[in-house]
């Protein structure tokens, strides 16, 4: 039977650092350094014969995962953070990196990421870009919030950004020009990013039917707190949730399990992990949020509900009784709100993943 040589790539927009580790104990040796180039790089695994290979995830992407899987050689995707470390190393050069890479492959010590389809890693990007988006907005309104605060302009209302905060912002005047074109671009900044918002959000309502998981994306507004930005993040984030076995695996993916510290008969628990996705997680922890009013069906849950199954309408409901109960139940007690809500979102987690596993989302 021909022997697997387990191959480690480090990988830099502009080159590849390749190292092999044979079958068996030996050190692994580096084959050096070529451009990052496919045709180059699959001439030189093809010559070492049977291999596996792996590299880190990180800016260049799935797309060296995609060209070798489709000419049938091994390749998975690490987790850089998960990879073994010496505590004593101090030194890291990008042929360490392949020979340690090559070494871990072959004795079993990678954790390997998941590579979404490339339908939904641009659907993915997609909810990204709108994330960023919005982070672009909140900071352009806090620059012009702040900017009429210091000169001393406060708004009479109560509710900031909405359009009489906005019809207020633009009847302001300075005496000093300087300051009125201040004004203007800092209102133009907000009024830009705001587009830029409106417009991929379309783009995500627009994509969303012809997108794999729509079923999942539909199936999953039935929750409270789950319109159609949340679902979507939650399906571009985590995929065909069937790849998890059990909801205490997708917690722990989320990182929403605590850490632990526990040695003999002690057992101390500290804050959560924060570990795996955290564009799933933030968007889990702001849906957890809804569950701070008693269980209701709203008319935007009902209109959200149309089409999907009656049993994952069913777990919908359950979820509502359950966490806003157990919202109040701890409250009660005295608990600090914020963990609460990291509670909450961590049961969350636990029902979406019941959802991602029914036979049939939506009706027929």
């Amino acid at each position: 039977m021909e022997s697997v040589r387990s191959v480690g790539l480090d990988v830099h927009a502009d080159s590849i650092a390749i190292a092999v580790a044979e079958p068996g104990r030996g050190e692994p040796g580096t084959l050096g350094t070529i451009p990052n180039d496919t045709a180059m790089l699959l001439k030189r695994l093809r010559k070492l014969g049977r291999v596996k290979c792996c590299y880190e995830a990180g800016p260049t992407g799935f797309g060296l995962h995609r060209d070798r899987t489709a000419v049938g050689i091994d390749c998975i995707v690490v987790a850089p953070s998960l990879v073994p470390m010496k505590a004593g190393d101090r030194v890291k050069t990008d042929r360490r990196d392949a020979v340690k890479l090559a070494r871990f492959l072959r004795s079993g010590h990678l954790t390997e990421v998941h590579v979404p389809d490339a339908a939904t890693e641009g659907m993915r990007d997609l909810e990204r870009a709108r994330q960023a988006a919005k982070r672009a907005e909140r900071t352009a309104r806090h620059h012009l919030g702040k900017f009429l605060l210091r000169h001393g302009r406060r708004y009479p209302g109560k509710t900031a950004w909405t359009r009489a905060h906005v019809a207020w912002i633009r009847v302001q005047r300075f005496e000093q020009e300087a300051q009125q074109r201040v004004l203007e671009d800092y209102l133009k900044s907000v009024e830009d990013v705001g587009e830029r918002v409106v417009r991929h959000t379309q783009s995500i309502v627009e994509l969303v039917e012809s997108w794999s998981l729509r079923p999942l994306v539909k199936a999953l507004q039935a929750l409270r707190g789950a319109n159609i930005i949340t679902a979507k993040v939650l399906g571009a984030e985590l995929g065909d949730l069937a790849r998890f076995e059990t909801a205490p695996q997708l917690m722990g993916y989320l990182g929403l399990v605590p850490s632990e510290h526990s040695s003999g008969e002690t057992r101390q628990q500290g804050r959560i992990t924060r570990a795996g996705n955290g564009h799933a997680r933030r968007i889990l922890v702001e849906a957890a949020w809804a569950y701070r009013f008693r269980a209701s069906k709203s008319a935007a849950i009902r209109a959200r509900s149309r089409g999907v199954s009656d049993e994952v309408q069913r777990i919908a409901w359950r979820v509502q009784e359950r966490l806003c109960a157990r919202y109040r139940k701890l409250m009660a007690r005295g608990k600090n709100k914020n963990r609460i809500i990291v509670a909450i979102a961590r049961e969350l987690a636990g029902f979406v993943w019941a959802i991602g596993h029914q036979p049939k989302l939506l009706e027929a």
